[in-house]
């Protein structure tokens, strides 16, 4: 994922029309989150980040979210904070649209996997100290 933005002041979002300023922005990249506007679903594995935190907040339609043992329905204004050591993936409906907020190490990650063959993923999730738990 390209860091367009790296912002030096304070990102203010004021009700509906601020988030969609925001979202043109192209995202905030800053020293320990980054937040970008995100559209499909998650991969297809259940995986876990053992020292990263990431957040979603659903702009548009629903995400749901699969956790060990529990899946849940995440529609529209639900934001899901998903605590680094907590097993998961999700899948979006075809127009959900969603703010996520991950850590600069995450960002790295997505960008390596969205670029390396499926076969090849365990191998990077150890590389930001992730892991693949199952495949769904």
């Amino acid at each position: 994922m390209e860091q367009n933005v790296k912002s030096k002041e304070a990102i203010i979002i004021a009700g509906r029309g601020g988030i969609e300023s925001f979202i043109e922005s192209d995202g905030a990249v800053g020293n320990s989150l980054i937040v970008y506007e995100w559209k499909g679903s998650g991969y297809n594995y259940l995986h876990v980040h053992y020292e990263d935190d990431e957040a979603f907040h659903i702009l548009k339609g629903s995400l749901k979210f699969r956790f060990a043992g529990h899946t849940v329905e995440a529609p529209e204004g639900t934001t899901v904070f998903v605590p680094a050591g907590v097993p998961h993936t999700y899948i979006a409906e075809s127009s959900a649209r969603y703010l996520i907020i991950l850590t600069p190490r995450l960002d790295k990650l997505i960008s390596e996997l969205d670029n390396t063959p499926e076969e090849n993923h365990p191998e990077v999730m150890k590389k930001y100290k992730s892991e693949i738990l199952e495949k769904i």
